[in-house]
């Protein structure tokens, strides 16, 4: 049976991440256009909202405190002992493994590393990294060129043949969006 989880910790950290990450952007699929970063969070919780739906195993309020924080550690100032304080010892290991090791140079060394240290997670860390290439499969930075969409959609793919194991439903969707982000890649002429 699904662990219910408590609006209060989930309202806690949706006010400490939206703090965080206030001011931040990325670029939007149009020319010039720059997405608050919230939008992204936002995404990712809605990817677990729904996949909670179909699975009554996942400790939801992990989840979504971790699909909520994901990228705290990573993106801002916060620390893994300032989330290990607020929210527990696993929300922080979770939020810690969803975190890329920036002081590794190599970018294809950096994902083996961050997919290994998530495999250690328990499946609800799994879910949130699928959950979170699926948001950002939905449409790429204006400024991406193809060889770039490219590599993107290969590592996408990496992602979802190591954790697919983690939720049948969550690992069709993301199948799905790297089929459908071949729609992004232009035709080029040899």
């Amino acid at each position: 049976m699904m662990k219910q989880w408590s609006i209060d910790r989930i309202q806690e950290a949706w006010e400490l991440a939206s703090r965080l990450h206030d001011g931040q952007k990325y670029g939007g699929s149009r020319p010039n256009e720059k997405v608050e970063y919230l939008n992204h969070i936002g995404s990712v919780v809605l990817e677990i909202s729904n996949a909670l739906q179909f699975d009554n195993t996942i400790d939801a309020e992990l989840t979504m405190l971790c699909a909520i924080l994901h990228d705290t550690i990573e993106d801002t100032g916060l620390k893994y002992e300032e989330v290990k304080t607020k929210f527990g010892k696993n929300v922080a290991d979770g939020v810690l493994a969803l975190s890329k090791d920036e002081t590794i140079p190599d970018k294809e060394t950096k994902m083996l590393d961050s997919i290994e240290r998530i495999k250690k997670q328990p499946s609800e860390i799994w879910i949130v990294k699928m959950a979170d290439r699926i948001t950002n499969l939905f449409s790429p930075p204006f400024y991406w060129d193809n060889e770039k969409k490219r590599a993107y959609q290969r590592e996408a793919l990496f992602i979802y043949d190591q954790l697919k194991e983690a939720d049948p439903m969550l690992a069709t969707r993301l199948k799905r969006k790297i089929d459908e982000y071949d729609r992004f890649i232009e035709n080029e002429k040899h």
